[in-house]
């Protein structure tokens, strides 16, 4: 064995010392061109292609790739050797295999989607289905031009059998830094197939935690843009992530499967650009403080929540009726008539209002009509029979015209808004009555915050969605596709508003129900987005497998969403064992015990765990104020402390403070969840599944500080967890 593991290594060594001086000749050719920089467009064009081979091939001579695969087709005489990675790359002199493959290539889903056996494999190439036998996949790990490893996960030659899961694990076990990273080495059967879905269809994918759904997402912006690379750009691309922090976080994987210029912003910023508009930067906090920052007494969540009803399409039906109502009666009662013995029968405006320009919506038809009287106006001043009257007639009509546009609808839609919650008084013609199916307490908050001209990030599905029906898509074009993160936070009506804005349906929709700790605004089951869609425009896929933590980190949160929400959404670990949860009072014996007990226990677990091997340690708190409090008292002794309020926009890792609310997305080597007690944590789902979410951030290690009195779904659950203090290292 040790013999075949050698062999395997110096064949792999040789290998790529051969790769890497065909990649430096090709460099170095392509070097020794002289830039380009005339103005003839066909020599741009061959310019731009040879700079991006050149940034191509030098960040590919450090990793050149991850994988191989021995195939043999059907129709074949021999077996290849198919190397992957991340960049494809020809020969120079021509072959029958490139020197790399790029993962995005129709053949490289065989190196993901294959799991051993001895029976024939295939994979969907533009010619139509390929079959043939696969007699080796194994991962090689190069690092700044320097092999690692080499692990063979299948080898048909051999007796021993696939071990897919031991190179897996492998990496899982690598400590984290500040950002999140590329899955190309390690994609996963079930994950492959929804990076490679087709292109139009809105995606809905729900994944446990740490199931890399994030990622997944990432890598298949990066495969359309590969696979449909005439039809999509990635300029008409965008991912909406849920705040600007985790958009740092996020911001390196993208670059680094050399795909650029794709839009990432948060919901919020992006409507508020479409809509023209400034939102008060406090609505975020004080939205957090009303849900999230007193224990024990968070509102009750129904159908009539603010956020809840405004999300819905009961709204979105309210609004469409309205605007229909204003067009309908859009055109003013009587003839323009701009002075006396000139009329413009009010029939002929008609016509031009509701045949020749119905297809435009309608402030863009009340801007053609107005343009279409404006220049009748001017073609009846020229039958003027002297200087004195012209002038005369243009005054009036001036006059006369802007009069007539103000009797028109204001096309405003703030204003249609605030119309229709009755924030403001309606016009004597207004059209529609008073909705009596808004719920009286929506209303009653919404007209108190809108007269004080507050705005909510609720009310901007509403604003775009009255925008659009007004003006269309302003001239702008629409995306391509739409990467939404934590959808689960999302509202059927923001997803119906971003498919105004998108290209046949085309979506992937992300997101954790278990993880739904904003239900005051998000969904509560998936089913309230599919039914958005035709049946043929959706899909739905299940990531049940967690590559985040440890087996023992998992099943204890599982053990908090089985008992303390009744959810069936349980993860499924990767076999990777580390240390148990955990579960320290404060009243228990301390190693070096100085101050509170509560100061001096999160200040003795930080100092333990920032101690050891690992790159980011974060400790949790219930509430923005206790995060803030807890910071001030240890960033003294604590060089590499940061407070993270939500109103950061970059991650920097190492040691971080903040509230679990805030903690979704992100994951850290080792978390610390002070106050993990039931004067913290309630026993309703909603304060289980807060704490489901500080659990599952957790790579390595996890350790829940307590007062003694543990809600009831926090259990000991055998060999997963331990109390009390570790030994002394």
């Amino acid at each position: 064995m040790e013999d075949d593991f050698q062999s395997a290594y110096q064949e792999e060594e040789d290998r790529l010392n051969s790769a890497l001086t065909e990649i430096d000749t090709v460099l170095e050719r392509l070097r020794s061109i002289p830039v380009y920089t005339g103005s003839e467009y066909t020599e741009q064009v061959l310019e731009d292609s040879r700079e991006q081979r050149r940034k191509d091939l030098a960040k590919l001579r450090q990793e050149p790739y991850f994988g191989r695969l021995d195939f043999q087709g059907n129709d074949e005489d021999e077996r290849k050797a198919l190397y992957i990675g991340k960049i494809g790359v020809d020969r120079e002199q021509v072959s029958d295999r490139p020197l790399v493959i790029d993962w995005r290539a129709p053949v490289a889903s065989l190196f993901y989607s294959f799991t051993g056996g001895t029976e024939p494999a295939s994979y969907e190439a533009p010619e139509g289905l390929i079959e043939g036998l696969v007699y080796l996949k194994r991962n090689v790990v190069i690092r700044k031009q320097i092999l690692e490893r080499v692990a063979d996960t299948y080898n048909r030659d051999s007796d021993a059998p696939a071990v897919s899961d031991e190179f897996l694990v492998y990496r899982l076990g690598e400590n984290k830094d500040n950002r999140l990273r590329d899955i190309v080495s390690t994609i996963q059967e079930e994950q492959d197939k929804i990076i490679r879905a087709a292109k139009n269809t809105a995606l809905i994918i729900q994944g446990v935690a740490g199931s890399g759904k994030t990622t997944v997402a990432l890598h298949r912006l990066a495969f359309l843009l590969y696979q449909y690379k005439e039809q999509v750009s990635a300029e008409k691309m965008i991912i909406f992530a849920p705040n600007r922090m985790f958009l740092d976080y996020i911001s390196d994987v993208l670059p680094e499967l050399g795909v650029g210029n794709i839009a990432q912003s948060t919901f919020p910023d992006w409507a508020a650009d479409v809509l023209g508009i400034t939102l008060p930067e406090q609505d975020t906090a004080e939205t957090m403080n009303r849900w999230f920052e007193t224990a024990g007494s968070m509102p009750e969540i129904t159908e009539e929540t603010p956020g809840r009803f405004k999300g819905s399409t009961v709204l979105m039906e309210i609004i469409e009726s309205t605007i229909k109502l204003l067009e309908t009666g859009a055109v003013p009662e009587g003839d323009f008539i701009p002075w006396e013995g000139a009329v413009l029968r009010r029939s002929m405006i008609l016509r031009w209002h509701n045949e020749e320009y119905a297809p435009y919506p309608p402030a863009k038809r009340k801007e053609r009509v107005m343009a279409r009287i404006h220049r009748w106006i001017e073609m009846e001043l020229k039958k003027s029979p002297s200087q004195a009257a012209l002038k005369e007639r243009k005054k009036k009509a001036a006059a006369r015209e802007k009069t007539y546009s103000g009797k028109w609808p204001k096309y405003d839609p703030l204003m249609i808004y605030k119309q229709i919650f009755r924030a403001v008084k309606v016009p004597e013609h207004w059209p529609a009555a008073a909705p009596e199916i808004i719920p009286q307490g929506v209303l009653k908050e919404t007209v108190k915050e809108l007269k004080k001209g507050i705005l909510r990030e609720e009310d901007l599905p509403p604003l775009l969605y009255i925008h659009y029906l007004l003006s269309g898509n302003d001239g702008g074009n629409r995306f391509d596709h739409i990467v939404i993160d934590e959808a689960q936070d999302f509202s059927p009506f923001q997803i119906a508003v971003l498919d105004l804005y998108v290209k046949g349906h085309s979506f992937t929709i992300l997101g954790d129900l278990s993880q739904g700790i904003h239900a005051y605004k998000g969904v509560h089951a998936w089913e309230e987005m599919q039914t958005l869609f035709a049946p043929e425009h959706t899909a739905y896929h299940a990531l049940t497998r967690s590559y985040r933590s440890t087996m023992e980190i998992i099943e204890f949160a599982n053990g908090i969403l089985s008992s303390g929400v009744g959810s069936s959404l349980l993860a499924v670990p990767v076999f990777r064992s580390g240390n148990p949860v955990r579960l320290i009072s404060y009243a228990d014996r301390q190693p070096a015990a100085a101050g509170s007990e509560r100061l001096s226990a999160v200040r003795t677990a930080l100092g333990a765990l920032s101690g050891r091997e690992y790159r980011t340690v974060a400790v949790l708190t219930r509430s923005l104020r206790e995060a803030a409090e807890l910071y001030d008292a240890l960033a003294g002794q604590f060089e590499d402390l940061h407070l993270i309020d939500g109103s950061m926009t970059e991650y920097r890792g190492g040691l971080s403070v903040l509230p679990v609310y805030l903690s979704k997305g992100l994951e850290f080597d080792a978390v610390i969840l002070a106050d993990a007690d039931s004067g913290h944590y309630g026993e309703a789902a909603w304060d289980a599944k807060l704490m489901y979410v500080g659990c599952t951030r957790a790579l390595h290690e996890l350790w829940l500080l307590h007062d003694g009195q543990l809600p009831p779904y926090v259990q000991l659950l055998g060999e997963e967890t331990v109390s009390g203090w570790p030994e002394p290292q």
